[in-house]
């Protein structure tokens, strides 16, 4: 079996570690689990690393399990927060965990034959019949409030500036992610505990309560990956935008390829070993290549293009490529006419925007559109003499004619029109 651990160093993935975890791991097949709530009906990139430390220990040998929070999701989790999340009712939840399950799929081998298929889990399951009294005498009695106290993310909350303090409900998040540990090591032997950095106190809560229960010859142990950041110190994931989402009906793949394909050279070098599944050579020779020429961007094309298969597919990222090839390269209208909706808005989300009624914009002349409606052009003079020459297209078709009709059929979707001025100059026109 490769060496998990080892995997992880190289790649930049592990933050923390317990001791005796890496012998464990040499020693023998060992499951491992990672917990994600669902708070919302998909993951984002944000959770990745995660996911991908998952990926990475199957890919060694090991057994991955992915547990849903159904149970915790309605509790919510004061680690690295300021203030309290919203609690989500079970019927959002859950179909939050069946739209997770369809995404983790791509990542894990479900189906695998042997013993190291992936699982996933909920531990609303084990936590729906559990009364108060049930878990105050099975669990809250091995741990002191002094231990639960000094943990950093509950300090953090009660000295911070957060106005509300810190409820009880939260308080009693770690030793509810604690039985979670429990549960799993009794129920499928599971030894080890993955999460992000900020988990730290929460799963070595979980290690503590299973030698205090079940006695100190326990084997439980937890390893977790450093939290990423960009270049410059600033949360990775996050855009102007907000998340970038793995769901393409709320991140679209053209989008989402775009992402991974404008990050830093710096940023590119961390990612690609993070982020992807490919090897160590085959990675320090892209390095390498790419510090020869950096403005070729070899190592972005790269990670855009593994990542984007890995989460999407193939096709869609044939159809990034080919929506990228819109802006910045020669492209016809059956390109255009291929893009979905929110796809066309995201390619052109940098250029200039133009409302007009769709009456103002039927059956009217171009030249009368483009100069006054939507005044692309400063005069009708300057349209017809660019025109002329070529210059002026309308959905990636020359224009022949200034005088030409726009109808209906001319809509893209409906309701759009590209203008474009020159090779690299579009406006896009939306018929309200």
């Amino acid at each position: 079996m490769k060496n998990f651990v080892e995997e992880l160093k190289w790649r930049g993935m592990l933050a923390q570690i317990m001791p005796g975890t890496e012998e464990l791991l040499q020693k023998q097949m060992v499951t491992a689990y990672l917990g994600t709530d669902p708070t919302a009906d998909s993951l984002h990139i944000g959770h990745l690393c995660g996911i991908m430390m998952l990926r990475h220990l199957q890919q060694c040998g090991h057994k991955p399990i992915i547990l849903v929070g159904g149970a915790t999701g309605m509790i919510g989790d004061p680690s690295g927060k300021s203030q309290e999340r919203n609690l989500l009712d079970a019927e959002t939840l859950y179909h939050n965990q069946e739209c997770i399950k369809k995404q983790v799929a791509k990542f894990l081998d479900f189906d695998a034959e042997g013993p190291n298929a992936a699982e996933m889990v909920n531990n609303y399951d084990w936590m729906k019949d559990f009364t108060f009294l049930d878990f105050a005498r099975t669990v809250g009695k091995h741990i002191t409030v002094n231990y639960m106290m000094a943990k950093e993310s509950v300090q953090q909350r009660l000295n911070g500036t957060a106005r509300d303090g810190l409820s009880f409900t939260e308080f009693t998040y770690q030793l509810l992610q604690g039985y979670d540990f429990l549960h799993l090591y009794q129920a499928k032997n599971c030894q080890l505990q993955l999460g992000g950095n900020d988990q730290w106190g929460n799963m070595t809560t979980g290690t503590e309560l299973i030698r205090r229960t079940l006695g100190s010859e326990t084997e439980a142990y937890a390893l977790t990956c450093p939290l990423i950041t960009k270049a410059d110190g600033k949360k990775f994931g996050k855009t102007e935008s907000g998340n970038i989402w793995l769901d393409r009906n709320r991140t679209t793949p053209y989008a989402f390829y775009q992402f991974w394909l404008n990050v830093s050279d710096d940023d590119a070098e961390k990612y690609i070993k993070i982020f992807t599944s490919l090897d160590k050579e085959t990675i320090d020779a892209l390095v390498e290549e790419h510090r020869k020429d950096p403005g070729y961007r070899i190592l972005q094309k790269r990670l855009a293009e593994e990542v984007t298969v890995m989460c999407h597919s193939q096709e869609d990222l044939e159809t990034a490529k080919e929506a990228s090839n819109i802006l910045f390269g020669k492209s016809t209208k059956d390109s255009l006419l291929k893009l979905d909706e929110q796809t066309l808005l995201d390619v052109f989300a940098g250029v200039p925007h133009y409302e007009v009624a769709k009456t103002d914009i039927i059956g009217k002349a171009a030249i009368e559109l483009l100069t006054a409606d939507a005044p692309v052009f400063p005069s009708k003079g300057e349209m017809r003499k660019l025109t002329q020459g070529g210059g002026v297209s309308i959905n990636k078709e020359k224009l022949a004619d200034p005088n030409a009709v726009i109808t209906e059929a001319d809509l893209l979707d409906g309701k759009y029109l590209l203008a474009q001025q020159g090779k690299k100059k579009y406006f896009l026109i939306i018929a309200k």
